[in-house]
């Protein structure tokens, strides 16, 4: 068994838990002992501090006169997101400890604030700078030298960050954040001088502040902006990590709630991502240990104790890099923390308990700052050795009942290539999300021979000529860990555990062309300073400017261009967009396109093809569908923000009742939700399917939109039942694609589909099957999946027309997250869809209206899982009725089936919560673990 160290260091705190750094019932902060501050590590306090842990300075203003009530013990309420941006402004004014600003703007445009604290001699003009270059110097070796680095480590603050509130109900952290900020900015004893002399500390109370208002998970477009890290969709998001790159941490408190009466902290659950390096969880684990000894209150859960204790090793893991520990760990080389506050507790309780952990964090980065800053240059080090020697990470688990089920494979990548023949605003994209972390992009400008590849799709190829204008990621930098944690073909997860996705490959979610070696290369290549793109060619006037809409980018520019007025034409063969030379300033086209990664050529000839008409799109908002999450606000934030597109809600009762609000749209987007129907009536099943053969364009994304589809009898496509043991865990698959539809336009013969546990269709009959899973040896997926054999031969998307209109069907959400770029591509041809086009070739004599009308009345399999997924528990067949017995604790409503020796246990999740939002699932996977039960895969 590979385990991660969770004992080591000089750090008394990772040999015991030693005496509490907060008495919580008194208010007070006590002295560490001194067995607790590793002298080596920390800069003594000097004599300026005081014995008196309640001395303040006068000047700043405590919570207790700003609020009228303290903040933890005596707390009455949770702030305002208007009283946190007051008080952080008012210490920032009054203390020469504190620098404030703002990170970012929200959707609606409200302020995220953010303060920096530290020993006023940090602050001074120029200091703070400094400090946060040499940190960040640190993290290049290859032009910072050890023995500077070294000095470093002796004379620099480390920085830390606190965060709370991403999730906009999960309060009580963004308040605790407040009462460190307080503290740290005013507070006269030897324990807050310890801090301020060795940290610099960055506080962002709130995250989601459009959120909080609303007591809401999710911010205003219904993103959950803890799974939207490596991405960068949202401004919260983007602004966030532009400021990580600025102030890089060695150590970063996420603050969240979850359900019940309990608190957690590391050490994490399994799975860890491979590239996690071992000095960031090496730290987590002992500052796990440090949060034990200034926790108070109950102390550990167990036995008897229940409540108003902590607990690690369950539910939380640091495997998807998309969150708010793993990015700060993976790419930052960061302690990345989330710490979770049950929201059961009484106001005070929560937001003290946030605030001990807080504390007791803080302590221990000023106790081991110097040991941190030198393993936090041995990181980049180490990354640098490995991607010189294309040596990826090895997997390992933490949790000492856990062994590798699933080791990385040994194989050499020495470079990624991306490749320039298609999809190329995609693959433009993608390359300045690498270089917004950091990430040297170089742009090949010879072509190069690669001896050994491997083409993304789990294919080999040998003697490869890489073209000029291929982009190139060499893995022999500093930010090697984060390359292959986002590039990689699969994330090789250790153990079948699963709380969120197991592949988010960026290059397979662009559907891009992409090859890795292990070969030496030197390729003849330039840096890249700057996004390509723009208009590279001149156009006579009476010629036109033409691209290729082959990728999000380039539908992006298209919509963009439509809601400018500029009249544009595409060719139905290949896919170009055409424009007049004199429809547009050059000038403005080339810094539009550009800005989006997307080529425009000149020519001579006139535009040509189709004309594109603005879609008028209509959102239906009616039964099933949640309007403040999920594709519906995925939907909005991509065709409203993004692409520029005005629309308008539908209702189920404006379907039923043929108002203007649904007769006058051209497009209905049905997003996913938990309705078979969406509460259409006989009658409105009848008017949906009118307004469709009149030509209007029905899309629909995954349960709801395919199954409300079927029953107005726009589809033959029926759904397939999930076998026994069915497990698809956010995988991507290899697709064939239908050329010739123009739903299909622009993408290649082969492609790749994101599949999350989406329903199965049977191939239609009377349409075109524009994606299908391959039934011969060519299927192939990564991540984690079981029995997905299941899916061969079967659709993922389907072209139907009735009438003049078609309906097109998405076994998936090609909008999920905002950064499945193929399946949004699809998404904009389906909405362009040319009025009046040809009726898709039938595949069979028979009438298309019996087959729709017996797909409308067949069996559909249960939707268990809302718009994520249910829970599955994975037990051996000897062990189901110990099982049973735990799982009926909670609830009543588990199903059982049995196959190959395991029994599975499915609970149903209508409502789609992710686990950290679910009622019981941690506590019964904890439970069952406490019952001595071997789970053999749990995914919520």
């Amino acid at each position: 068994m590979q385990l991660r160290t969770m004992l080591c260091g000089r750090s008394t705190y990772g040999m015991a838990l030693g005496a509490a750094i907060l008495v919580s019932a008194a208010l007070t902060l006590t002295p560490a002992s001194p067995a607790q501050a590793d002298p080596a590590d920390a800069r003594k306090a000097p004599e300026r501090c005081s014995t008196d842990q309640n001395a303040h300075l006068g000047k700043v203003p405590a919570p207790e006169q700003f609020f009228g009530f303290p903040l933890g013990k005596g707390q009455p309420r949770v702030l305002t997101t208007e009283e946190i941006k007051k008080y952080v402004e008012a210490v920032g004014g009054a203390s020469d400890r504190v620098v404030t600003g703002t990170v970012a703007h929200s959707v609606t445009g409200q302020d995220l604030p953010y303060a920096i604290v530290s020993d006023s001699h940090n602050m001074v003009p120029g200091q703070l700078k400094k400090i946060a270059d040499q940190i960040r110097s640190l993290r290049d070796p290859r032009s910072l030298r050890a023995d500077k680095a070294a000095r470093i480590a002796d004379d620099s603050p480390a920085i830390v960050w606190i965060a709370g509130n991403v999730h906009g109900g999960e309060k009580s952290g963004a308040d605790a954040a407040l009462k460190t900020l307080y503290e740290l900015a005013s507070g006269l004893s030897c324990d807050v001088v310890k801090r301020n002399d060795n940290l610099v500390t960055v506080i962002m109370p709130t995250q989601n502040p459009d959120g909080r208002d609303a007591s809401r998970r999710t911010n205003e477009y219904g993103f959950d902006l803890n799974r939207d890290w490596f991405a960068r969709t949202q401004p919260e998001t983007d602004g966030k990590i532009d400021m990580l790159r600025r102030y890089p941490p060695q150590v970063f408190v996420d603050a969240h709630e979850m359900g019940g009466r309990q608190y957690f902290f590391p050490p994490n659950a399994d799975p860890i991502h491979h590239e996690i390096a071992d000095q960031p969880v090496n730290w987590i684990n002992r500052i796990g240990a440090a949060n034990a000894a200034g926790f108070g209150y109950n102390g550990a859960c167990g036995g008897a104790v229940t409540t108003e204790c902590y607990f690690n090793y369950a539910t939380y893991d640091l495997f998807y890099m998309g969150y708010g520990d793993s990015v700060p760990a993976a790419g930052f080389g960061a302690a990345g923390m989330t710490f979770e506050k049950g929201s059961s507790s009484a106001v005070e309780d929560r937001v003290q308990q946030q605030f001990n952990t807080q504390w007791a964090t803080t302590g221990w980065a000023a106790d081991n700052r110097r040991e941190v800053l030198n393993g936090y240059y041995s990181i980049w080090q180490t990354a640098l050795a490995e991607g010189a020697a294309g040596t990826l990470e090895p997997n390992e688990v933490v949790q000492p009942t856990n062994t590798v089920r699933f080791p990385v494979p040994d194989i050499a990548i020495r470079s990624y290539f991306l490749l320039p023949d298609r999809q190329l605003g995609d693959v433009r994209r993608l390359v300045e999300r690498l270089r917004d972390m950091d990430v040297e992009v170089y742009r090949v400008s010879k072509p190069v021979k690669v001896p050994s590849a491997r083409v993304f799709g789990g294919r080999t190829a040998s003697n490869v000529t890489v073209p000029e204008g291929a982009y190139w990621i060499p893995m022999d930098q500093p930010q090697k860990h984060w390359i292959q944690a986002i590039m990689g073909e699969d994330p090789y997860v250790p153990f079948p555990y699963f709380y969120d996705v197991s592949s988010w490959s960026n290059p397979l979610l662009a559907g891009v062309n992409t090859i890795s070696t292990g070969d030496k290369l030197s390729p003849k290549a330039d840096l890249v300073k700057g996004i390509d793109g723009g208009v590279v060619s001149a156009a006579p006037r009476g010629g036109s400017y033409s691209y290729p809409m082959d990728s999000a980018a380039a539908s992006e520019l298209t919509f963009r261009l439509l809601g400018a007025g500029v009249p544009l034409t595409r060719d139905a063969q290949t896919g170009v967009v055409g424009l007049p030379a004199t429809a547009m300033n050059r000038g403005e086209l080339d810094k539009l396109a550009g800005s989006l990664g997307v080529t425009v050529e000149g020519g001579r000839a006139p535009a040509s093809g189709e004309a594109l008409r603005t879609p008028d799109v209509g959102l239906f908002a009616g039964t099933g569908v949640s309007t403040t999450s999920g594709s519906y606000g995925e939907a909005r934030y991509v065709l409203g923000d993004r692409w520029g597109l005005g629309l308008t809600p539908v209702t189920t009762a404006d379907i039923n009742g043929n108002t203007p609000a649904f007769t006058e749209r051209t497009v209905l987007l049905v997003p996913d939700g938990s309705s078979s129907n969406g509460g259409l009536t006989a009658q409105g099943m009848a008017n949906l399917k009118q307004w469709v053969a009149a030509g209007g364009t029905y899309v629909g994304l995954r349960n709801e939109g395919t199954r409300v589809a079927r029953s107005a009898g726009l589809t033959s496509a029926t759904e397939k039942a999930k076998p026994t043991g069915y497990q698809v865990i956010g995988s991507h698959f290899r697709v064939d694609v239908a050329q010739g539809s123009p739903v299909s336009l622009g993408r290649p013969a082969e492609d790749f589909q994101f599949n999350n546990g989406d329903p199965i269709l049977n191939p239609s009959q009377t349409g075109v099957n524009v994606l299908t899973y391959p039934s011969d040896d060519t299927f192939w997926s990564n991540g984690y999946t079981v029995g997905a054999e299941a899916l061969k031969g079967t659709a993922s998307l389907v072209d139907e027309p009735t009438g003049a209109g078609h309906a097109v069907l998405f076994a998936y959400n090609p909008l999920f997250r905002a950064y499945n770029e193929n399946g949004i591509h699809l998404l904009a041809n389906a909405l362009l869809y040319p009025a009046g086009a040809p009726q898709a070739k039938q595949r069979t004599a028979l009438a298309p209206d019996s087959l729709r009308s017996a797909a409308a009345t067949a069996e559909e399999p249960p939707n268990l899982g809302g718009e994520w997924r249910p829970i599955v528990i994975q037990v051996a067949d000897a062990d189901l009725a110990r099982t049973q017995a735990v799982v009926e604790r909670y609830t009543d409503t588990a199903l059982t089936a049995s196959a190959d020796g395991s029994s599975y246990i499915t609970i149903p999740n209508p409502d789609g919560l992710s686990a950290d939002e679910h009622p019981f699932v941690r506590d019964l996977v904890r439970d069952l673990g406490a019952a001595g039960i071997p789970l053999r895969s749990v995914v919520a």
